[in-house]
């Protein structure tokens, strides 16, 4: 049986009260005329209830029957609409829209903020029919992880939540959402973690957004111990996939991949020579300026709020030219770039039609056209640049055309991941089995050490106040060590332990 936490018993209570109404006599067609009791069909829940139900059809009915058994009758039933949610265990659930079932347009709207990770937490955990929540949002997904009393109420408050807070109708997200549960979501942020999901197949960066995930849940109230385990242990399996397969071998990243796709967009002539401008130098943006240096580019402008992370890149890059600019010189900037890079996290795009339509044109030896490459989300380009002749803008999406061509050979190699992930899956799996465990046992040792008590008490006063400290222990001692509950205790407690560690050292 799970245990229920503080929060989610608050939530039973108002949980049963619509279960009470729902199973009441009355809705069950137990109708108490007086003397008869009709013979009608009967929940199974009822049976186990505590409450007698005499089903003759001409069985005479106890006219003593007073309101306040009505009344006792009706908490029961209540008792036992609650019990129904807290035999079951809770379920892990993960509603989720990614880069491959969903546009960047709808991705963008969706798209929860790093800092606002503990909030949304905290809205989802007051959610009637969700225990403990976690936030997973990227360039490439957005998904939300909840541990549910009830599988699909859970899942249709976690829709309407999101269409709350985005604006996004609920019939667009279930159009583009998928869903799993316990095993399945399991083994889904496992393949995450280990790169198996992503566009760029074996990309790193993903593990490191996983442990952020991790790194802002701690300390906030709803980040629980199943999805705060459960995101642990994927860190873990990250790790391992990565150690013991070649799965990252030749991986590219969403920023190589960008720096890759703009290259395939320029005449070979000016890979060395064209105008390269980062906006934005943090994660992602580094990256890009890493790649953009290993392809040959040894000056480029970078536009940041501060200097500070510009001058550290400068500092790790000494044979390269790097540029700062501030943030209000950016359109400055792009008047003078063939190739803008964009990788920030503003939530409004830095570049519409309107900044771009009366920037200079660019020269013939780069193509004749500003290319935008796009790898935020939200979007820091709108899509309206498009319409314009002189510009061309690639986004999240258009990475795809990159990472085709190196895809089909990491396939190959996911294969040796899928069977670590599989291992990994069970051992959650019985770590989650021993959260339940836990308490059982430590019931069952209070309960034996009781008992043995008991019994030693009952042994002193039959051998009298004379004895002597020295056999009052030597009888204390026999009693703890032959005590047949004592020696059953022990043994299923040596070998829960012997998984528990185990486990522990995973997780």
């Amino acid at each position: 049986m799970a245990i229920p936490t503080a929060s989610s018993r608050a939530k039973l209570e108002s949980l049963s009260s619509s279960s009470v109404a729902a199973t009441s006599p009355a809705s069950i067609g137990l109708f108490c005329n007086p003397g008869r009791v009709r013979r009608l069909p009967i929940q199974k829940g009822l049976l186990n209830s505590g409450i007698r139900c005499e089903v003759a059809a001409n069985d005479v009915v106890d006219q003593n029957v007073t309101s306040s058994s009505s009344l006792s009758a009706l908490e029961q039933l209540k008792t036992s609409a609650a019990d129904r949610y807290t035999k079951e265990r809770s379920s892990i659930v993960v509603i989720g829209l990614s880069i491959h079932t969903t546009p960047v347009e709808v991705r963008e709207k969706l798209a929860i903020p790093e800092a606002e990770w503990p909030r949304a937490i905290g809205e989802l955990c007051n959610l009637n029919h969700i225990e403990e929540a976690a936030v997973l949002s990227t360039c490439n997904r957005m998904e939300i992880y909840v541990v549910a009393l009830s599988q699909h109420r859970g899942v249709k408050e976690v829709t309407e939540w999101m269409s709350k807070t985005s604006g996004v109708p609920v019939a667009e997200i279930c159009k583009h959402r998928f869903l799993l549960y316990n095993n399945d979501a399991t083994q889904h942020l496992f393949e995450v973690s280990a790169g198996l999901d992503s566009l760029v197949l074996g990309e790193g960066q993903i593990l490191a957004q996983v442990k952020q995930v991790v790194k802002v849940g701690q300390g906030v109230t709803g980040f629980g111990r199943n999805i705060s385990g459960l995101f642990k242990h994927a860190i873990t399996v990250g790790k391992r996939v990565r150690t013991e397969t070649n799965i990252a071998a030749g991986a590219v990243s969403v920023s190589s991949a960008a720096v890759e796709l703009a290259l395939m967009k320029l005449p070979e002539s000016s890979h060395t020579t064209a105008r390269m401008l980062v906006i934005g130098a943090g994660k992602m943006g580094k990256l890009v300026i890493k790649h953009l240096v290993a392809k040959g580019c040894t000056k480029m402008v970078v536009v940041n709020r501060s200097e500070d992370r510009v001058s550290a890149i400068r500092e790790e890059m000494k044979d390269v030219e790097i540029i700062y600019k501030p943030l209000n010189e950016m359109l400055n900037c792009a008047a003078e770039a063939d190739v803008i890079f964009t990788s920030t996290a503003s939530e409004t795009p830095l570049f519409m039609k309107e900044h771009v339509v009366d920037l200079p044109p660019v020269g013939p030896s780069v193509g004749g056209l500003r290319l935008f490459i796009d790898i935020s989300v939200p979007r820091n380009v709108g899509a309206c640049v498009n319409e314009l002749e002189s510009a061309r803008v690639y986004n999240v999406d258009d990475l795809k055309e990159v990472v085709a061509a190196n895809k089909e050979d990491r396939l190959r190699k996911a294969m040796e991941a899928q069977a670590i992930i599989s291992e990994e899956s069970k051992q959650f799996e019985a770590w989650r089995d021993s959260l339940e465990t836990v308490p059982t046992i430590k019931k069952l040792r209070a309960y034996a050490e009781r008992i043995r008590l008991a019994e030693l008490e009952k042994c002193m006063s039959k051998m009298g106040d004379d004895i002597s400290k020295k056999t009052k222990k030597a009888v204390d001692d026999l009693s703890r060590g032959c005590s047949a509950l004592r020696q059953i205790y022990q043994y299923w407690n040596r070998k829960f332990e012997l998984k528990w560690s185990k486990l522990k050292n995973k997780v």
